[in-house]
Order: C-alpha cells, then sequence, then structure tokens
C-alpha cells in the first residue's frame, strides 16, 4: 500500500473513493460551486493507494482558525472525507493515512487538529477527543412565550430581547457578505469556533446558510443600522427550523430567538445547533416548553504539541499540575509541569510526581473547557493521584463560557 498527497488533477478520483468508502453516489456537480467538495484543499489531501494503484482511502484537511479560551485564535488542520473502500478495511489503511496526516500537520507547524466524527468510536483510536457539544431545542409555538426577566432594572442586566436594534427579513441571497463579516466578528469571541474561509462562502461548499440550500435571513441591525447577528431560517409542514443563530450579544441572540418564536403560523420551532449551556430555555415562561433533544458530541480535538497548545490559550486561575499524558498511537510519553499565572500559562518536560495521568485524547477533551476533567476521573479515563487534583484541573481548564462549534465540515 502507498500513500501519496493529492493535486486538483485527482479531484474526480478522490470524491469517487470517498462517496464509494460510504456507498453513496456523488451529487451532480453544478456550476460555481454549491457541493460539499467544492472547497476540498487538495493539497491537503491524501489517497491510499493498493498494490495495483487503485485508490482505497482517502483522508483530507481544511486550513482553518479555532478559537481558544481567551480568545486566542490559532491555525488548526480541520481533518476531513475519511474513508476506506468496504473491500479493504481492518487492513491498516485507516491508521497509515491517519499517521501519515498527523505527520503532515505537525510538518505544517500546527499544534491542534480537529474533525467532526461520523463514529464516535473510530478516532478516540487516533488520539482524538470530544471537545465541544451541541443540542436541538424544540418549542410548540403555543408555549413560546419568553418570561419577564426577574433582573430587570439591576445595573448591567440585560432585558430579554431589549434594546434599540432592529430584525429585518432577507433571502439568503441578498445578504451574502453580512453573514461572512458578522459570522466572522462572531467567531473570534467564542471558544471552540472555527473560521469559514472565504472560499467556503464564495463556493457555497457546506450546510446552510453556507450551501445554496433556500433560507431566509432574519438580520438582526443595531440603532445605527450596522449587522450585528442573523438567525438562518425556514419554514416546512409547520415547523420553523433555525439553522443557527449568530451574535456576541446575548441582548441580540434574545432578539432573534424571540423573532423566530412569535413567527406566526407555524406550530413549533426548532433551534437546530445551541450550545448546552445556552440560557435561552431558561427565558421561557414556561421552562418545560422547551425540549433538548440531539445531544451530541461536536468538534473533536487532537494535540500534538502538548506544551505549545497548552501555552497558547487563555487561563482564568492561578495554579500548577503535573501531567502526565501518554500518546498510544504515536508512541508517545511525556510528562509536563503546568504553571499558570495572570491568565498565561507555562508548560515544561518535569520529572515530578505527576498529578493526573491521562490519555492524549483525553486531554484534548478537556482542552477546551467543555469537559470537566473531574467527569473523566469519574469515569475511569482520567487517574488523580492525589486529593484536590481533579478539582484543580477542574477550575484550571475551565473557559469564561462553554466551548461551541457550529461550522460543519
Amino acid at each position: 500500500m502507498k500513500i501519496r498527497s493529492t493535486t486538483d488533477e485527482d479531484l474526480d478520483v478522490y470524491v469517487d473513493t470517498v462517496h464509494a468508502a460510504f456507498g453513496h453516489f456523488p451529487e451532480t456537480p453544478v456550476e460555481g460551486g454549491g457541493l460539499w467538495w467544492s472547497a476540498l484543499e487538495m493539497e491537503r489531501c491524501l489517497l491510499a493507494l493498493a498494490a495495483d494503484g487503485r485508490p482505497v482511502g482517502t483522508a483530507g484537511a481544511y486550513g482553518f482558525e479555532l478559537t481558544l479560551p481567551g480568545e486566542a485564535v490559532v491555525p488548526v488542520s480541520g481533518v476531513t472525507s475519511v474513508g476506506v473502500l468496504p473491500s479493504h478495511r481492518r487492513q491498516g489503511v485507516l491508521s497509515a493515512m491517519m499517521r501519515h496526516q498527523l505527520g503532515d500537520v505537525r510538518a505544517r507547524g500546527e499544534f491542534l487538529a480537529v474533525l467532526l466524527a461520523s463514529e464516535a468510536p473510530i478516532y478516540g483510536r487516533f488520539g482524538y477527543g470530544p471537545a465541544t457539544y451541541t443540542a436541538r431545542l424544540t418549542v410548540p409555538r403555543h408555549r413560546a412565550a419568553l418570561a419577564v426577566p426577574r433582573a430587570r432594572g439591576l445595573a448591567g442586566a440585560p432585558a430579554a430581547g431589549a434594546g434599540d436594534g432592529s430584525v429585518e427579513v432577507l433571502r439568503r441571497d441578498e445578504c451574502g457578505e453580512i453573514l461572512e463579516e458578522v459570522y466572522d466578528r462572531y467567531r473570534r469571541t467564542q471558544p471552540g469556533a472555527l473560521s469559514r474561509p472565504h472560499r467556503w462562502w464564495d463556493l457555497r461548499a457546506g450546510q446552510p446558510p453556507i450551501s445554496p440550500a433556500p433560507r431566509y435571513i432574519a438580520v438582526h441591525r443595531d440603532a445605527d443600522g450596522v449587522p450585528d447577528g442573523y438567525a438562518s431560517y425556514a419554514i416546512e409542514s409547520g415547523t420553523l427550523t433555525v439553522d443557527e443563530t449568530i451574535s456576541t450579544d446575548d441582548t441580540v441572540f434574545t432578539a432573534l430567538a424571540r423573532f423566530a418564536l412569535e413567527h406566526d403560523l407555524v406550530s413549533q420551532v426548532v433551534f437546530r445547533h445551541v450550545p448546552p449551556e445556552h440560557p435561552l430555555r431558561r427565558q421561557l415562561a414556561d421552562f418545560r416548553a422547551g425540549e433538548v433533544g440531539g445531544y451530541t458530541d461536536w468538534l473533536w480535538v487532537r494535540l500534538l504539541d502538548i506544551p505549545g497548545a497548552l501555552a497558547a490559550r487563555g487561563w482564568f486561575m492561578d495554579g500548577e499540575l503535573v501531567l502526565d499524558v501518554e500518546d498510544p498511537f504515536l508512541g508517545e510519553r511525556g510528562r509536563y509541569l503546568l504553571t499558570v499565572r495572570d491568565g498565561r500559562a507555562d508548560c515544561v518536560p518535569t520529572d515530578r510526581e505527576p498529578d493526573l495521568s491521562l490519555d492524549v485524547g483525553d486531554l484534548g477533551s478537556v482542552y477546551l473547557g467543555g469537559t470537566a476533567p473531574s467527569t473523566l476521573v469519574r469515569a475511569g479515563h482520567i487517574r488523580a493521584h492525589r486529593p484536590g487534583a481533579a478539582a484543580l484541573a477542574d477550575v484550571l481548564f475551565r473557559a469564561e463560557r462553554s466551548p461551541h462549534c457550529l461550522h460543519w465540515f
């Protein structure tokens, strides 16, 4: 078996191979993009070839930016379109591609790789851990009233849906630049968010509201008329489904949610991607009206340079931990002293006794602050070597708010 990088000339073969791996047939290409593979970066893709030269596996990557706790923005490889033909599974093809790809990521000087897992059991073997989560919130229209905020009138407390802004309804094709600009401002402040490069918007590659699928866009504008949020939605069979609600401001988010919840001629409103800890459900006058479903993992994180990754993110509590980290897939192990002072971290090799022993995938899970280390201790994945180590790790690794990723790739 041989693994090689691809070029633009390999696009058709690559697309056919990954579709065959999943048992699908490619859609008919359309002028101007609009297909999920329109934005593939062929210089970052791999083909696995059998001894006779036939392609039997694929693995690709996009160049993204990821926002870390503390609003640090770093380059990452977004792993995508990984597949092996059914005839060649369980023969080491996937492991060989993953090892080759991680070597490429390191060669680029990137210390993180991320992916969306089609099957949860697969990628833990390669050092990835689930780091962000998302859920679906369904609200019946007749129970969709928002409560009057009890904190109204207190200094600094926003009123739900209040403000001097306005909401305008546009078609998707009328506001492409607005979506791109508002999303870019949002992703730079949201831990766990990925960039959406201009080429994605330009080629309409991805899921709504990037794709050509027809959508209405509720655009929120501030008092000066500047767009500062949007909600992408469609109505079918009496259900208004919101693809995503984007804003850096809770009051703007609430105004957009109110717009959706008060829409006439619908029986229910479904918010497809809501952070598990988002306050929208608690803003409903009837707490039970908001039905949470579809809770699932979303972004998986893989660390390749542990000291570099830990030093890159922001921290919100001073402290010191010794981490003993094993990387079975790459055959590596290291013990590191993590010292956090004034929001910055220093991470160096050490011979000190460990406070926590963990797999590199577990470190990926806790890295963005979306998984408490103590949860993984209780699950039997992380070993705490002294009382209080897990509790200290919880407060050290927490983020300013729950990490969340909306981008599909």
